[in-house]
């Protein structure tokens, strides 16, 4: 059973996988902050999600946790009834924003020692996941409504260790370009973000527990510092907003200008 607050019925209505913590957490409050409520995922943590619930409350918004593994694409058809539930108790039948975020956390893995099973864990969340979660949930979202796709500055930035990794992010930012492209006569803007290296529990949180990774990512960032959730978080919520209506089929860097060529 979801679990959930009890306020007014929203204006707007976001979807967005991998609510409960890092990154995603911050796009729910922000869009709470923005007077959007949510419907969230979350893969195993309960907790971290009713702590997402609590923030967004106080902020005078609702939101509502299901629980989803975006790996599991057999899932998807009951997850979309899921969200036909928590729409009805939000009073809506359809809702107006997609957030593709769930990722699974990765390691470095050198192109010859990366294995079938770990590329396969990366494909199943980070591009079969975001394609036939949108496409099944394509009835649910309204006509003029938008999708964001989280990627990664990693498509950009080529290092050791992120073969993996970054292809398949690279193949969901050409995936959103055909998602434009075929979603348009609808009104669907999907766009994607790239978000750099930000300190949130991901990959072990070797960005934000980590001083030297840490010094390392701020001295090559043009602003001085590594990324962190806000960074991303409020972007995004800006970026499904009508101040951005007219974005479309775009990659957007989130970064602090790092490692320009």
């Amino acid at each position: 059973m979801p679990t959930e607050t009890h306020l007014n019925s929203p204006k707007k209505i976001a979807v967005v996988t991998g609510g409960s913590r890092g990154i995603g957490r911050n796009i729910v409050v922000s869009l709470a902050r923005r007077d959007v409520n949510s419907i969230f995922t979350y893969n195993a943590n309960q907790v971290e999600a009713e702590k997402v619930i609590d923030l967004v409350a106080e902020a005078g918004k609702m939101a509502i946790a299901l629980q989803l593994d975006t790996g599991q694409a057999a899932t998807f058809d009951a997850f979309v009834r899921n969200v036909q539930a928590a729409l009805g108790n939000l009073g809506a039948t359809q809702f107006d924003y997609l957030v593709n975020n769930a990722g699974n956390n990765h390691r470095n893995m050198p192109f010859e020692k990366a294995t079938e099973e770990e590329l396969d864990s990366l494909y199943n969340v980070h591009f079969k996941g975001v394609f036939f979660l949108t496409q099944k949930l394509l009835p649910l979202l309204k006509d003029g409504g938008r999708i964001v796709n989280v990627s990664t500055a990693r498509t950009r930035l080529i290092s050791a260790g992120g073969a993996a990794y970054g292809s398949m992010k690279g193949a969901v930012e050409v995936l959103t370009k055909y998602m434009a492209k075929e979603l348009g006569p609808r009104r669907i803007a999907v766009n994607v973000v790239a978000p750099g290296a930000t300190e949130t529990d991901f990959s072990g949180g070797i960005v934000r527990d980590n001083p030297v990774v840490n010094k390392r990512v701020a001295e090559g960032t043009l602003l001085g510092r590594a990324g962190v959730p806000d960074d991303v978080g409020l972007m995004i919520a800006s970026l499904l907003s009508e101040d951005n209506r007219w974005i479309n089929a775009e990659r957007i860097e989130v970064t602090g200008g790092y490692v320009l060529p």
